[in-house]
């Protein structure tokens, strides 16, 4: 029996390696800076994800809330096909349809059923997209904030080119994966740098880490967005966890009139907090930015932490009683619903 145990182990690692090369995306080369080394992106705060150990330790004591597939849900009706004055649909997870100056823009679009490498396994949508796909307008932009699968999901950006070819922002080093699935128009913004499409689009730092396989973590970078025009701002803050980035932000480019900030998968505090936003520090996030309005993200639609589903809505409406902040400043949005700014 050892016999064979052992060459099957080996078959198995090598396989499991195989596999995490082929998947793992080309990294950023080029000169050092504050947030990048030569090989890897930094966190400026010098947070970190946690290391595979303790993903492992994670695994082993998961105690996730419970989630339900809910697909009773009414899909909103069909987007109108552009707008002057801003117009923000929530489709759901991170993606939003942003409307604005007659331009039409996505941001981390997922339409696919899993945010996963294989459409077999891996986290699962609970939830329809608010927006059917096929009732999209013309869509102008796409920003993605990193390459995790939730974020960048390849078989709705190749619908996306097939049927738009739109100009695709995105960090450090995600372009060159963006190249490899014959996008035309990919533009790479390095945090604080900024492009115009009759929108500004500048890239924000944000506290993350990036990666799609074994062989590729932190090889490119994640950021949020502030889109700007007409004297008004929209912020989109990406995935991130809680740091000084955001005091910082707030400083140089605040206030902002709308913030879109995530909410959800931030159970179990020890775990999450490097990556992810808990509600009590979403509203932080809102103060620290100075925003008028802000919107709740990143929660609802796939199951990706410990907390189960709605008690990220519920922990945010305690934390703006908390801290004093009137529910109508920080909206947990409702899918396919356009809000008009």
């Amino acid at each position: 029996m050892l016999f064979w145990i052992f060459p099957a182990l080996m078959v198995f690692v090598i396989f499991a390696l195989s596999l995490g090369k082929v998947i793992s995306a080309p990294g950023h080369s080029g000169p050092e800076t504050s947030h990048f080394n030569g090989k890897k992106f930094l966190n400026t705060s010098g947070s970190q994800a946690k290391s595979v150990t303790e993903v492992l330790k994670w695994i082993a004591r998961r105690d996730q809330g419970p989630w339900a597939k809910n697909y009773e849900t009414k899909v909103g009706s069909k987007p109108s096909s552009s707008s002057e004055s801003l117009l923000i649909t929530f489709v759901n997870h991170s993606t939003f349809l942003i409307q604005w100056n007659h331009l039409n823009i996505l941001t981390d679009p997922i339409w696919s059923e899993r945010c996963s490498p294989f459409s077999f396994v891996g986290p699962q949508r609970m939830r329809p997209p608010g927006i059917h796909f096929e009732d999209l307008p013309h869509i102008d932009a796409v920003l993605i904030s990193h390459n995790h699968y939730d974020h960048l999901d390849i078989p709705t950006i190749r619908q996306i080119e097939a049927k738009w070819s739109p100009v695709f922002i995105v960090p450090l080093g995600v372009k060159a994966h963006l190249d490899q699935l014959g996008i035309q128009n990919a533009i790479e913004l390095d945090w604080w740098n900024e492009t115009n499409m009759g929108i500004t689009v500048r890239s924000l730092p944000a506290q993350h880490f990036s990666g799609r396989g074994m062989f590729d973590r932190d090889r490119t970078l994640w950021a949020g967005y502030l889109l700007e025009h007409g004297g008004k701002k929209v912020y989109f803050a990406g995935d991130s966890g809680y740091g000084d980035l955001f005091k910082e932000i707030g400083k140089k480019v605040g206030p902002v009139d709308v913030a879109l900030i995530p909410i959800g998968a931030y159970l179990p505090i020890w775990f999450m907090s490097p990556i992810h936003i808990s509600p009590v520090e979403a509203v932080k996030v809102h103060q620290d930015v100075k925003s008028a309005v802000s919107v709740g993200m990143h929660f609802g639609t796939f199951p990706l932490a410990d907390e189960g589903q709605g008690k990220a809505e519920e922990d945010l409406i305690l934390a703006l009683e908390a801290a004093g902040v009137k529910q109508g400043a920080f909206i947990i949005p409702e899918e396919g619903k356009a809000m008009r700014f």
